[in-house]
């Protein structure tokens, strides 16, 4: 899945959906109308042949002199300010679950990702994500409760479908983390 072009183009379509929600609904500060405001990304982990488009996050910023807030609609290519896309994190940080050092190893060449990376992504699901302001939404979501050791496998597995359905039903789920403020509204 992770060298799949066509799995992360639908992705795209996925966010270019979420951020035409996001644009009707107009700005969460003052309720004026929401002018495009793009910016570069540099995500790393993808298949290769994906467009130009695809290091694109949306996001959008108020018309209305005076506020101009910006406001960053949800993803599901990026997981907050990772570079690695969110697929990767999430696949990865499933199969590094019950990692022994030969396997870390192996996992930490063959997508080139450095093996401190690999431990930040650990500590990101068991703390930011396992003990953050999410939390309770996860907790409420979910009975019985998380097995928070074994995530993101124990997210994973309370999805129907196949690997692809259960993918993306996480990464629509982690939403809220993954824009500013404004994700919370499209959820």
């Amino acid at each position: 899945m992770l060298a799949d072009a066509q799995f992360h183009e639908q992705l795209l379509v996925f966010d270019r959906d979420l951020s035409a929600t996001t644009r009707a609904a107009g700005c969460g500060q003052c309720g004026g109308a929401l002018h495009s405001a793009p910016f570069g990304r540099k995500p790393r982990g993808g298949p290769a042949g994906l467009g130009q488009d695809y290091a694109r996050r949306f996001s959008f910023c108020c018309s209305m002199d005076g506020c101009r807030k910006r406001t960053t609609p949800p993803s599901l290519r990026f997981l907050g300010r990772k570079v690695y896309l969110a697929t990767v994190v999430t696949l990865i940080s499933a199969m590094l679950l019950g990692t022994t050092p030969a396997r870390l190893a192996r996992l930490s060449t063959v997508p080139g990702i450095d093996r401190r990376t690999l431990a930040r992504w650990r500590v990101w699901w068991r703390s930011t994500f396992a003990d953050g302001w999410f939390q309770p939404i996860a907790a409420a979501a979910f009975m019985p409760p998380l097995d928070i050791a074994g995530l993101p496998v124990s997210l994973l597995d309370r999805f129907a479908g196949g690997i692809e359905q259960k993918l993306t039903a996480l990464l629509r789920f982690l939403g809220p983390l993954t824009g500013g403020a404004s994700a919370m509204r499209a959820f």
